[in-house]
């Protein structure tokens, strides 16, 4: 599929997985580490609601308060005493960070478990990682580290069975491991690859064009690109990228907070200056609009998506190459943009292409199918569309790839696992089905003209396989083409369930549960329970290191909540936790906690809930909605100012979720749930005098410019200051803490290390929070 879904700048709030270039059609996250949004983790058990008779009371370092600072909201006047806060460049931010630095760290290295964890953690992570490997030219290429590996390599080889040669090695780029490869693609004829590199896991990134054959750097360099694809003209002369206009100050890329508008689609042609790239389309009358541009597989027709906020919905363009007259190149001295057709010109629907022959395409869209369907249209008579494949009755149909000449792949998931099958790209007849565990599929390498497909798997309990199934035969032949394997994991010790849980409306939502075998449901379980409910994601079965650790040494319960807002069902599932449904998501979220103490697994003060990014706001809501329900909440990157995040960076696209304050009626919604505006003091409502927020513990990042770290740093200092630092002898023993890490962003590209040190850090203050026994 050209995965015009992938050009989209946030479709979701945490890092999308990075994707082989659209033409290659893998859905993967090739850094190999699991990158999913917010990496659901482990837990722990002990002190929460109540007060603790030997709690020790955090010193927390004093911080000023700007009472002069108050908004006006539709009538309603709203302090932000913590404005300043929102200049990361100020000594006094930077003070504030060291400061909080420095008691994090106090109470990390009071941690027992802190090195056990970490040790435990980075041998289990020493294990090698393939990726599915993909053809360009006459080479294949793939992903491999070999274990410990700050950043995955990308190797080239003649054949399948001959020697792998390394081709580009982020960890040769950096010390330490920092800048990583966040985009590339490979030319149609094999012979150069462009890439994108990222430092301290900005947005940001820098392109740079490499010759395969000799490896030689060549001296293009391309800036200020953001939220881009790379897309190769078939002639080999250049590539199509997205960027924003230079900033034209200087700045350390990455630690900004100024908006991002007005993106553009350029051109670059091969061993040119930047300077001289073609503009090929702007729309400076919606700048806050984000743009994609891809071309087809058969290299006849470049194709723009524009997409407005988040949504699952797109305009679609279309230009066809030959119709140019002096080509791309002659729009250099015109200063004209590219002459593309508007098939699609409203945010009706999602529209993907899937194939062409000719002028005749097929889509995957959502247009009056929520849970996704195909059609297919001739675009020079664009009045006939005909369906394809029909939308399922319940399943999701998540993707489609065109294989073989005439055949597709087709990925459903249904109840959050998913299941593929071959059909006819003519008629969208079913052909096949191919045996797949219960798990994810996690990339597919194919092009239409190969006649092998291969599939990446993975789940709860399987590290990860490659698959490599052969479409030639008569009935398709599905063998293992390389197995993750991780010493010293037995999967037979573990079990995962699949449970459905009523919310308060009634809905069922879906949750796994992941334990060691044949556990007594006493109520004693230290257990880990994550969402994230937003933005049409959908949180499939994935392994995780850190998880098996939790099941393994602390007896931990891991539980996945695939709460409203997600994709899991389709875009109904998702509208239903979006914008003026919002709560939805919360309700779903403490269901869920409630369920699993209801069942016996665990009790309230062994409860650690987690999330990031949308999920991180998650986590604050609930604990701010329900102090009284959980031992523990780890809060990762996340939108916790709901009244100014459309105000930094690309938080503007996020209101197609969120709404935004400006309007009366959006303010009424964010302003009953924003983390930032809600904190009270437990034992002054409801849930009685010994009740306090649980042990908490914010991350954030100084190169974080997708969800800037203002948010984390202003609801951190008003946390302290409600809840401890304004009453003597505050009932809050429980510590509320930050974790705020060095060249580091959002999530993406962070090195191997860097993982593991921030889950031996969060993992070992839930241990002491909760009250969790380590054994070996």
């Amino acid at each position: 599929m050209l995965l015009l879904k992938s050009l989209r700048p946030l479709r979701r709030l945490l890092p999308p997985p990075l994707r082989r270039p659209s033409a290659s059609k893998s859905h993967s996250h090739l850094s190999l580490p699991s990158r999913r949004p917010a990496r659901p983790p482990r837990a722990a058990a002990a002190a929460m609601g109540s007060v603790a008779g030997d709690a020790v009371r955090l010193a927390y370092p004093p911080v000023r308060r700007d009472e002069s600072v108050v908004d006006t909201y539709h009538g309603a006047q709203i302090p932000d005493p913590y404005r300043w806060l929102e200049d990361p460049d100020s000594e006094e931010t930077k003070e504030f960070v060291a400061a909080q630095a420095e008691l994090a760290e106090s109470v990390l290295a009071g941690c027992a478990d802190r090195e056990g964890l970490r040790r435990e953690v980075t041998r289990l992570f020493d294990h090698p990682r393939h990726a599915a490997p993909f053809r360009r030219g006459d080479n294949y290429f793939h992903f491999h580290n070999s274990g410990l590996q700050a950043q995955s390599v990308l190797y080239v080889q003649d054949d399948l069975e001959g020697e792998a040669e390394v081709l580009l090695d982020p960890n040769t780029l950096s010390k330490d491991g920092t800048v990583a490869l966040s985009t590339y693609s490979i030319s149609e004829d094999g012979k150069y690859i462009a890439y994108g590199l990222s430092e301290s896991g900005s947005d940001w990134i820098t392109i740079r064009v490499m010759r395969i054959a000799d490896r030689q750097a060549m001296p293009d360099k391309l800036s200020w690109v953001k939220f881009s694809s790379i897309s190769w003209t078939h002639d080999g002369k250049g590539f199509f990228y997205g960027r924003y206009p230079a900033p034209g100050v200087e700045l350390d890329a990455g630690t900004e907070t100024n908006i991002n508008l007005n993106h553009q689609i350029y051109y670059h042609i091969l061993g040119s200056d930047q300077s001289e790239d073609i503009l090929c389309w702007k729309d400076p009358e919606n700048p806050k609009h984000s743009l994609g541009a891809s071309v087809t597989e058969d290299g006849k027709y470049i194709i723009l998506g524009t997409y407005d906020g988040c949504d699952p919905v797109n305009k679609l363009y279309y230009c066809e190459i030959s119709s140019l007259p002096q080509g791309i190149e002659g729009f250099r001295d015109t200063k004209e943009m590219l002459p593309f057709v508007k098939l699609i010109d409203n945010f009706d629907a999602q529209y993907q292409v899937v194939a062409n022959d000719g002028d005749e395409f097929t889509f995957l869209t959502n247009k009056n199918a929520p849970k996704n369907k195909l059609v297919r249209v001739n675009i020079k008579t664009p009045e006939v569309w005909t369906d394809v494949l029909p939308e399922h009755e319940r399943d999701v149909l998540e993707s489609a790839d065109a294989v073989n000449g005439n055949q597709l792949v087709v990925c459903y998931m249904s109840d959050v696992k998913h299941t593929l099958q071959i059909r006819d790209l003519t008629t969208g007849n079913f052909l096949h089905q191919l045996p797949l565990e219960i798990g994810s599929v996690s990339e597919i390498s194919c092009r239409r003209e190969d006649k092998e497909v291969f599939i990446g798997f993975t789940s709860f309990l399987s590290p990860g396989i490659i698959y490599r199934c052969n479409l030639a035969s008569t009935i398709p032949e599905m063998k293992t083409f390389r197995e993750i394997s991780v010493p010293g994991f037995d999967r037979t010790s573990f079990e995962v369930k699949q449970i459905f849980v009523p919310s308060k409306d009634g809905t069922k939502i879906p949750m796994f549960i992941m334990s060691k075998k044949d556990i007594e449901l006493d109520g004693s379980h230290p257990t880990l329970l994550y969402g994230y409910g937003g933005f049409n994601i959908s949180i499939t079965p994935s392994f995780s290191v850190s998880r098996l650790v939790l099941c393994k040494n602390m007896g931990s319960v891991v539980c996945i909540a695939n709460i409203r807002g997600g994709g899991e069902y389709g875009e109904e599932w998702h509208k239903a936790g979006a914008l003026a449904k919002k709560q939805n998501c919360f309700d779903d979220f403490v269901a869920c906690a409630e369920q699993l103490i209801s069942f016996g697994y665990t009790s309230s003060k062994k409860i650690c809930i987690e999330g990031g990014s949308n999920g991180g706001l998650l986590i604050a809501a609930c604990i701010n909605q329900r102090p009284d329900l959980f031992g523990c909440a780890l809060a990762h990157v996340g939108v916790m100012d709901m009244l100014r995040f459309h105000k930094f960076t690309i938080g503007h696209a996020w209101t197609t979720d969120y709404g935004c304050s400006d309007k009366e009626e959006e303010f009424g919604w964010l302003i009953k749930y924003s983390p930032l505006h809600n904190v009270r003091r437990p034992w002054e409502q409801s849930f009685g005098d010994n009740c306090q927020y649980p042990a908490t513990m914010l991350l954030t990042a100084d190169h974080d410019d997708r969800v800037v770290p203002l948010h984390s740093l202003k609801l951190l200092a008003t946390m302290q200051h409600v809840l401890c630092t304004s009453i003597e002898n505050s009932p809050q023993t429980n510590p509320i803490i930050g974790r705020i890490d060095r060249k580091s962003g959002h999530g993406a590209g962070r090195p191997t290390k860097k993982l593991i040190d921030e889950a031996a850090d969060r993992y070992s203050f839930m241990s002491k929070m909760l009250g969790a026994t380590w054994t070996e």
